[in-house]
């Protein structure tokens, strides 16, 4: 049985890492079949105690994504504009929630949504020559997918206000040193750099991983005084699980660990 309920989302499984391919083609846009079906893959994805991690990509050499099918937009309806912003958020909120690690292998140029796609992931790899922008001011929108809130928080106020207020691309370097990606690796190398990063994750335990990730999401939001009170409460919370005995032992008996997500 197939994970994905659309053919422009594919899937495949290698290990512990679900490898998610974008393929719309030709420019690996979103609508209104691809985005329910990420919402329902991811949440199908955290129901699987053997997925630790999750690598997106897009289909192709020239696309990562180029962001929301602009033809949707063309009768100015609002009630669609409405339809498109809560399948935006409702997809990438479910994918920046998903419990294990997500990696954007940047392939391609990521635009609008398909830079927000990115931005979702807790980690992003891009290839030398993509280029990234956040152009929907061009033609007479806004980025509706997180891309006003989790830009600025990823590379600040001033970088942001040039990206989405200016229309200004970066490049990978450029990306690379204001912090919107972590990582830039030449061209066609990037999946293997993202699976490689999503094998690690495997050595680490998923329960721990997960609460790791909350706590890191939270400290946007609370206060630190709050945020560390949680983080002793989630490190206390850990040795109900079956995965802490093993870790530790597996540690002091000098072997890998067999984690069993549970």
């Amino acid at each position: 049985m197939s994970l994905s309920t659309s053919d422009k989302l594919k899937v495949e499984v290698r290990g512990h890492t679900a490898l998610i391919t974008i393929d719309n083609p030709g420019a690996n846009t979103w609508d209104t079949e691809s985005l329910p079906a990420l919402r329902e893959l991811i949440n199908t994805l955290n129901g699987e105690p053997e997925i630790f991690a999750l690598v997106m990509t897009g289909a192709g050499e020239k696309f990562f994504s180029a962001g929301a099918d602009l033809k949707l937009f063309a009768d100015g309806d609002p009630e669609q504009a409405r339809t498109m912003a809560v399948y935006f958020g409702e997809a990438f909120e479910t994918l920046a929630d998903f419990r294990g690690v997500s990696i954007a292998a940047v392939n391609g140029f990521a635009m609008g949504g398909g830079l927000e796609a990115a931005m979702a992931c807790d980690i992003r790899i891009a290839e030398e020559g993509v280029q990234m922008a956040l152009p929907e001011a061009k033609v007479g929108l806004l980025p509706c997918a997180g891309g006003t809130q989790r830009l600025a928080r990823l590379v600040g106020e001033g970088w942001a206000k040039r990206i989405i207020l200016c229309g200004e691309r970066v490049d990978a370097a450029t990306a690379l040193r204001i912090g919107l990606v972590e990582e830039v690796v030449a061209k066609g190398e990037s999946l293997t750099a993202a699976l490689a990063l999503a094998e690690k994750v495997g050595g680490q335990s998923p329960g721990a991983v997960a609460s790791c990730k909350r706590l890191i999401h939270g400290a946007r939001d609370i206060e630190i005084s709050s945020g560390l009170a949680l983080e002793r409460d989630l490190f206390v919370d850990l040795f109900s699980t079956e995965d802490q005995r093993e870790g530790v032992n597996a540690f002091l008996e000098k072997r890998k660990p067999q984690w069993k997500n549970r």
